[in-house]
């Protein structure tokens, strides 16, 4: 099944957008879950991530946030 990213977005942002297209196509590499979550149905999440959007996490930690770092994707879904 592999892992679960989480992509914390909104509504009418280009480079979430961007984001999202490219872990589509990214997705079987290595094989991982996507769940996106937008930001703006939850107060906290919208004041934690509000100007750093779109964000990219594994669990607690931050991936990358505004542009897709395939490197950080790829460090983060490496086995131990």
């Amino acid at each position: 099944m592999g892992a679960e990213l989480i992509l914390y977005t909104r509504e009418g942002c280009h480079l979430c957008e961007q984001m999202q297209r490219e872990l589509v196509i990214l997705k079987d590499w290595p094989e991982f879950q996507l769940r996106i979550v937008d930001i703006d149905e939850d107060p906290a999440l919208r004041e934690r991530f509000n100007e750093k959007v779109p964000v990219l996490t594994l669990g607690e930690d931050i991936i990358c946030c505004h542009r897709l770092d395939r490197h950080g994707l790829a460090a983060a879904l490496r086995p131990d």
